[in-house]
């Protein structure tokens, strides 16, 4: 019984000290999604999104658009919609 402890207790810890590191992948992978996708609907390459590109290429980053362009500038770039995923 008292081994059977010792193990859930290792596993446990050992589950705690990785949570950090999944994260770690899942924001790098979530980031490269971003860019891609951004890249994709960024039709005329200024490294800025209109709503209109938004509305075509990336829905989601449309429907938030005010959210995400805080000054109001027109546009996104990837720094901002990445800023707005990590909230």
């Amino acid at each position: 019984m008292q081994l059977n402890l010792k193990r859930i207790v290792f596993i446990g810890a050992c589950t705690i000290l990785c949570m950090p590191s999944f994260s770690y992948a899942d924001n790098t992978s979530r980031n490269r999604e971003i860019e891609e996708r951004f890249a994709a609907a960024d039709k005329n390459h200024d490294g800025k999104l209109t709503l209109a590109e938004a509305q075509v290429g990336m829905p989601r980053v449309a429907a938030h658009f005010n959210e995400i362009d805080v000054d109001h500038k027109g546009y996104v770039t990837v720094a901002e919609i990445e800023a707005m995923a990590d909230r």
